[in-house]
């Protein structure tokens, strides 16, 4: 019998398995096994990045202050980050709501682009259509070296918008970009412990700019 397309998730389950007591044993090692190494992750990246999230915070409440607007990107599992980092913006759970757009939500734009002009250019072709100087370009990407990611804040840069990646692997394309005005970087070989910590890289950006907004400080 071949094996299971998720089996790299769960190693340790045998497809022809029959002790249901001993699976469960596994099964509740390895989540808290994973829960562990994500708080773990979470919490060394949010110290290593302590200095770079207050000064990305403070130039993002700064932009926002001066009518600036947020323009959040990325592929696969990271296009699900830039929507909920819109969501995050426009509808947040407290503080002020702020004007934000995923340029993931529109699935005629993205098709369309795709189809006519090329993958590699979905976002960055969306940065012309609608950023102008003074708005906030956030793109996420666990390799940091998607092409469409690249040429996005490249255009990003050339337009004057303030732009913050978040990636994973230190030597990856994004994080040595100088179209890259902050990149915080996961330090993890785990595409999931990575995603983890930009969900909370991003709720950390988030209370910062609600702080300054809140006192003035952008203005």
């Amino acid at each position: 019998m071949t094996s299971e397309p998720t089996s790299f998730l769960y190693p340790f389950i045998d497809s022809e398995e029959r002790d249901t007591s001993a699976l469960l044993v596994d099964l509740a090692a390895s989540a808290r096994s994973k829960i562990h190494q994500s708080r773990d992750v979470r919490r060394a990246t949010l110290e290593r990045c302590a200095g770079a999230l207050a000064q990305a915070g403070a130039a993002m409440a700064a932009r926002f202050a001066g009518g600036g607007r947020l323009f959040a990107f990325g592929n696969g599992g990271s296009a699900t980050d830039a929507e909920g980092t819109a969501q995050l913006f426009c509808e947040p759970p407290g503080g002020r709501a702020l004007p934000a757009l995923s340029l993931v939500d529109d699935r005629a734009v993205l098709t369309a682009l795709a189809n006519d002009v090329g993958y590699e250019l979905v976002f960055s072709r969306q940065i012309i259509a609608h950023a102008r100087p003074g708005d906030i370009a956030v793109g996420f990407s666990t390799s940091g070296g998607s092409v469409n990611m690249l040429r996005a804040f490249e255009e990003a840069s050339r337009r004057h918008l303030l732009t913050i990646g978040l990636c994973g692997y230190e030597k990856a394309a994004m994080a040595t970009s100088d179209a890259v005005d902050y990149c915080l970087v996961v330090r993890s070989e785990s595409v999931h412990r990575i995603q983890e910590a930009h969900d909370a890289l991003m709720l950390e950006l988030w209370a910062i700019v609600q702080r300054h907004l809140s006192h003035g400080e952008g203005s």
